[in-house]
């Protein structure tokens, strides 16, 4: 099988922070997952007036169409051209899924962030706040974005900041292994990336969007009228990101934070 991505999209990751991927995965599997999320909201598909919250999340699913959109041999194919072939852990489940409803109600969790990705010795494990990201983006190797029902403008998107994962690593790059946490991060509204183009992750069930670690993106509000489906799940590493290698075997990952640190 050829590659998934060509080499105008890879190196799009690299300056943008994502790609996105159609029909990453089949709008059969989206439909089976639906069905399966459907039944844990303990809402009715059919009755709108029993989707009384603006979101639902919903734990860790590794039930077969889950499984099997992970791993597709296109995004098999993609993990290795942006990671690296050994270098990330091949997926048996997909995150947790924030199931957005219409609703007029702040959802509360609309943020600019990043997904930090551990905690160290000394910070409390249940203040999400205080979990960190560091330069070799310890513990997740991409963020991913599987819609798993087609998504439009008014159906709540994840608005991505373009290229911001550069002005992240730059501040990530002066705390070394120990990193930032997200109350360092979010300290001043991630001001440094305030002035990035926003796009938003739109497409038809089946898309996946495989984004930079360091891309800095948000939730909304729902304004349109069906719900949204969406796994936010990490690709983990099967070890750190390396910016110093002797061989010069640098994943498009690490290029993109390298790139950014040479240029700052």
């Amino acid at each position: 099988m050829g590659n998934t991505l060509d080499s105008k999209q890879i190196q799009d990751f690299v300056q943008k922070g994502f790609v996105r991927i159609d029909q990453a995965f089949s709008s059969k599997l989206a439909e089976e997952g639906r069905t399966i999320l459907w039944a844990d909201t303990g809402c009715d598909p059919n009755n709108p007036a029993t989707w009384t919250k603006p979101v639902i999340r919903l734990g860790n699913y590794g039930q077969e169409p889950f499984r099997q959109a992970a791993n597709t041999p296109c995004l098999l194919t993609a993990f290795d051209q942006l990671v690296g072939p050994g270098r990330w852990l091949p997926r048996t489940s997909l995150g947790t899924f924030p199931i957005r409803f219409p609703s007029p109600d702040d959802p509360g969790d609309a943020g600019w962030h990043i997904d930090v990705s551990f905690a160290s010795q000394d910070d409390d494990p249940n203040d999400f706040l205080s979990w960190r990201a560091n330069i070799n983006s310890k513990g997740r190797a991409l963020l991913m974005l599987f819609l798993f029902s087609t998504i439009t403008e008014n159906d709540a998107p994840t608005r991505i900041r373009v290229g911001s994962h550069v002005d992240i690593a730059r501040q990530l790059e002066p705390a070394g292994e120990a990193g930032l946490t997200l109350r360092d991060l979010a300290a001043n509204g991630f001001q440094e990336t305030a002035g990035r183009q926003v796009v938003t992750a739109t497409g038809e069930a089946g898309t996946v969007y495989l984004c930079h670690p360091f891309l800095v993106h948000a939730a909304q509000a729902h304004h349109g009228s069906t719900p949204r489906f969406l796994a936010q799940p990490p690709l983990l590493p099967a070890e750190s990101l390396q910016l110093e290698r002797p061989n010069g075997d640098y994943s498009p990952v690490e290029q993109a934070i390298r790139l950014a640190l040479a240029t700052n």
